[in-house]
């Protein structure tokens, strides 16, 4: 800033000081940011943070989730029977038709507002990477898918200890629950995300994700349905993996020997190698799309 006096104008300059401070605490770096991401991500996906009106679906379709395993909990101590109605590991698979609604209201939460106000500038202003942004986001939302599926298991479990049903029996249900709604957390989080990504328009990206996996969902538990009622049990095992949840059920019930509500499932050991080479490719082909798909959005 220049100084004028009676003679004209000065050419020295005045530098203000107006408090600004530099800052001297540590710099945590490139993991603390996708931390801080993931966290972030992570609260979004429920609303968290946010107003009243974003927390109305995700908090909602948390409690539809968990109400059925309290109401099969109430039943089993009413009834003084020995074991939980219908078991652990077929009850996300029965649910399948409130998970899609999670999946198609939250995925474009997640990245679309972030495509849709360009904002990776900022975000990559700072030492993250474009796959360190997929990872987080990802993994986050997969946390967030998880935390919908498991809840209900371990009301379930959580009743039936109190209700003092066998121990072991308990266990050797819930385990291999616990292990496929990882893996449907992984598969149904990575499909919706890759699906959102490719509109900034989380109207679309909504209506997207609902349509391919009712669709998905409906053509392939139908198409089982019909070869198994013909008797082709293996062209049934291998039309049951159109659908994301049939894929998913189909390893759990390979890999742990678990009851499958599905019409037919993998045959032999054969079937149960080719659902999860299924799982392992849409896995990797829908992760693999979101880093060339972070790659080619513009940061301007």
């Amino acid at each position: 800033m220049t100084t004028t006096t009676s003679g004209g104008t000065s050419d020295r300059g005045v530098i203000h000081d107006i408090g600004y401070r530099h800052y001297t605490g540590p710099r945590l770096g490139r993991r603390h940011i996708v931390t801080a991401l993931y966290a972030d991500s992570l609260r979004g996906a429920y609303g968290l943070g946010r107003s009243a009106k974003s927390k109305i679906i995700p908090m909602g379709l948390f409690v539809l989730m968990a109400v059925p395993a309290a109401i099969l909990v109430l039943v089993t101590a009413v009834s003084k029977v020995t074991e939980i109605p219908g078991g652990y590991t077929s009850y996300t698979f029965k649910l399948q038709a409130l998970i899609p609604v999670f999946l198609a209201a939250q995925a474009p939460v997640v990245v679309a507002r972030d495509l849709r106000f360009r904002v990776m500038s900022l975000y990559l202003s700072r030492p993250l990477r474009r796959d360190d942004y997929v990872l987080a986001k990802y993994a986050a939302f997969a946390t967030a898918v998880f935390a919908l599926l498991v809840t209900p298991l371990l009301i379930l479990f959580a009743g039936a200890l109190l209700l003092k049903l066998p121990f072991g029996e308990q266990i050797s249900g819930f385990l291999p629950a616990l292990a496929g709604d990882i893996l449907f957390a992984l598969v149904l989080a990575a499909i919706a995300l890759m699906i959102a990504s490719v509109t900034p328009r989380r109207g679309f990206g909504v209506a997207a994700i609902v349509t391919v996996l009712t669709v998905m969902t409906t053509v392939g538990l139908s198409a089982e349905a019909i070869a198994a009622e013909h008797g082709s049990w293996t062209l049934a095992g291998h039309l049951g993996m159109i659908s994301p949840f049939s894929v998913v059920q189909g390893v759990q019930t390979w890999l742990f020997g678990a009851d499958n509500p599905a019409p037919a499932g993998p045959q032999g050991t054969a079937g149960g190698l080719i659902y999860t080479a299924v799982t392992a490719a849409v896995l990797a082909g829908c992760y693999g799309f979101l880093l060339l798909r972070y790659r080619k959005v513009s940061v301007s």
